[in-house]
């Protein structure tokens, strides 16, 4: 939000970083009504932990190269009110990458946990 409510048009970077946000926000809530509804339960065939291993793993990667490519784009210009956004935005895409880090731990566990049984 904090990146859409400027010109973020103008520089690529920004582009690449509302893909991924968007991108991932609407996987997860795709998952999220999955499991709310115990879809999951109802497709035995579908590997739901390595799916949600894979969902994870990609989501820290991609987040954690959306992230560094931010904090590299923001630049403090003199007369250039974006910057506070921009900047705090970056804050928040390292504290999105490190809550999907979390939980690609997390799913590894479970995944790793299964595969031994």
């Amino acid at each position: 939000m904090l990146i859409i409510g400027t010109d973020y048009f103008l520089y690529p970077v920004f582009g690449w970083i509302m893909f991924v946000a968007i991108f991932y926000w609407i996987l997860t809530l795709f998952f999220l009504i999955i499991y709310m509804t115990m879809t999951y339960t109802r497709i035995p065939q579908v590997p739901w932990t390595t799916v949600g291993l894979y969902f994870n793993g990609s989501a820290l990667l991609l987040y954690l190269i959306a992230a560094i490519s931010e904090a590299c784009a923001v630049t403090k210009e003199p007369d250039y009110h974006n910057y506070n956004s921009w900047a705090i935005s970056s804050f928040f895409a390292f504290v999105v990458a490190s809550c999907y880090g979390g939980n690609t731990y997390f799913t590894f566990v479970s995944w790793r946990s299964r595969t031994l049984q």
